[in-house]
């Protein structure tokens, strides 16, 4: 029987996906659930299992090309004594594939259900979604799509003729901010002209740095960013640490790292301040009942946010499994566009590179941002209950705290900040493990 494999739906928001790589080709046998290609969405990578064991008989559509959810990308034969593979979209698919992906191609009318697109109509002209798609990354508005002849059925305009125009098309500027906020594709022919080897090495971004970059323009542009920096002495933690590193490790099986502490710390505050957890929608603030705790990644292709859910129910411990779970998923290209949606507070530690002080933006539609710099030992004026000063080597760290103006003014930025420092400083160490 064959199976079709389909361009999977990530999330409420994903409409489309960009494969980024096919792991098994025609002829190749299959488990069920093993993974068999990488997609790419605005949200994040991720690898895509088999929905069953067989033999892959054809790929529909091939690396780099982006199309709807739900449109069939591939075929399995379940049963391989039956199997007749198609190699002939493996590595270059057919023209109709290619174009538009109006119509996928069937080894079974019975199996392969065809992929309806959905059109925009522009007068009497209708695009296919591969189109559009292009159209939307290479900042063509729909006026602009109007000029350019089709060369398909009925005039229709393809996936080549957009390149073609592109070719021809004048270069604009390398990043221009429209009322969507997204970068124009630049045409990297005409860039390696200008910028030849070996004096110049172009990138071009893949779909993950696009999106970061449009949502950092974006939020920049939508919130006035106003900045608070306190320093915090986490000597405790520190000292904390380093006696029970080893214990912790042989117990969890991962390292302890200074994240939970300042997750736990940044949670109390926000107990305590609850406006600090909220969105704006108009003129309407919307307070979250709930912490869904944001923690920036560096991930191979860039810097990712996955999310830790209702992170409020959770003690130290579990804390610091959630932390250490969403790190590995996101280095292996594990996370779902699930694990990094609805977030309501974000946390970045720039300090794990050696910097001290950060200035982070803001991770839209949340209205604050903690930066975390290096623990760093230097000498401090230490203050006792009598007044007395004396000089002592302290572990010290500045923190970082970025919010919305339009929502939170001076007086809570500082007063959140300042509870997020007296947790650290007088961080309860029963509740760890």
């Amino acid at each position: 029987m064959l199976v079709e494999v389909v361009m999977p739906k990530m999330g409420e928001s994903i409409q489309e996906g960009k494969i980024l790589r096919w792991m098994k080709k025609p002829g190749d046998k299959i488990e069920k659930d093993e993974s068999i290609l990488e997609i790419s969405t605005d949200k994040v990578d991720s690898e895509i299992p088999s929905p069953a064991a067989g033999v892959m008989t054809k790929i529909v559509v091939a690396e780099g090309e982006t199309v709807d959810v739900g449109t069939v990308i591939a075929l399995i034969e379940t049963d391989a004594a039956t199997a007749q593979v198609d190699t002939t979209a493996s590595s270059s698919p057919t023209k109709g594939t290619s174009e538009s992906h109006d119509a996928a191609p069937a080894a079974s009318s019975e199996v392969l259900s065809i992929a309806v697109p959905a059109r925009q109509k522009n007068g009497d002209r209708f695009y296919s979604p591969l189109v559009k798609t292009i159209a939307k990354k290479e900042g063509i508005a729909l006026e602009e799509l109007g000029q350019i002849s089709g060369s398909g059925l009925n005039g229709r305009v393809t996936k080549q003729d957009v390149l073609n125009y592109l070719r021809t098309r004048v270069v604009r500027p390398h990043v221009t901010v429209g009322a969507d906020f997204t970068l124009v594709r630049a045409d990297l022919k005409e860039l390696q002209k200008k910028y030849s080897a070996p004096l110049y090495e172009l990138r071009q971004m893949d779909n993950v740095q696009r999106k970061m970059a449009e949502h950092m323009v974006k939020s920049v542009h939508t919130s006035p960013h106003v900045q608070a920096i306190s320093e915090c002495d986490v000597s405790r933690i520190v000292d904390f640490r380093v006696k029970n590193a080893e214990r912790f490790e042989k117990q969890e099986g991962f390292k302890l790292t200074y994240t939970p502490f300042f997750v736990d710390a940044t949670i109390r505050a926000l107990k305590q301040f609850p406006l600090v957890n909220s969105s704006l929608e108009g003129d309407v603030i919307v307070i979250k009942k709930f912490i869904n705790f944001g923690i920036a990644v560096a991930a191979p292709n860039g810097l990712i946010v996955p999310v830790i859910k209702n992170a409020e129910e959770k003690n130290f411990l579990g804390l610091a499994r959630a932390i250490n779970d969403l790190a590995v998923r996101t280095r292996n290209k594990k996370l779902s566009p699930d694990d990094i949606h609805g977030g309501t507070f974000t946390i970045t530690n720039y300090g794990i590179f050696g910097n001290i002080i950060g200035i982070p933006i803001i991770n839209q539609p949340q209205v604050a941002i903690l930066g975390v710099g290096a623990i760093k030992k230097r000498p401090v004026v230490l203050t006792d209950d009598a007044g007395n000063d004396s000089i002592a080597i302290r572990s010290m760290v500045y923190l970082t705290l970025s919010f919305d103006h339009r929502i939170l003014d001076g007086a809570i930025g500082g007063q959140f900040i300042s509870a997020i420092v007296e947790n650290l400083e007088h961080f309860d160490f029963s509740r760890t493990f």
